[in-house]
């Protein structure tokens, strides 16, 4: 079920928030949300009461901030790789880090979110010949 929510609220949130507010018009608007996505991750690790948990996640944070800062200063596929590369990083979580906030159902939804929010934006990218997309 927390796949098929995932997939509901990417699509939602990129054509609703993204496309028919305009939200999108923005090049901020996709690398923001892959901030905050990969940032929800040290949320956890502080819920969790991890200190561990959350120098690893930092470390995995930073390297989704940057390609999110490339993505907005030099190409938005930047981002649009970075939300695929994290839903693999969803995937894999477990392996990676002991994150004891991490709830259950989570890896699963942000997988989904992520790889749709990403097909969404290539979407977009793919079909844009203006400036603004690239």
């Amino acid at each position: 079920m927390e796949y098929l929510i995932g997939v509901i609220l990417a699509l939602a949130i990129s054509f609703f928030f993204g496309t028919v507010v305009g939200f999108d018009r923005s090049r901020a608007f996709y690398p923001v949300v892959m901030i905050v996505i990969a940032a929800y991750y040290a949320l956890f690790a502080l819920m969790g009461g991890s200190l561990h948990a959350l120098a690893l996640e930092c470390v995995f944070i930073a390297g989704f901030v940057l390609a999110s800062v490339l993505g907005f200063k030099l190409n938005l596929w930047w981002v649009a790789g970075a939300l695929f590369a994290h839903g693999v990083f969803d995937f894999f979580h477990s392996h990676l880090i002991s994150n004891p906030g991490v709830p259950v159902w989570w890896p699963g939804w942000c997988l989904a979110y992520d790889v749709t929010a990403a097909g969404y934006l290539a979407w977009l990218l793919r079909r844009s010949k203006g400036p603004e997309r690239r």
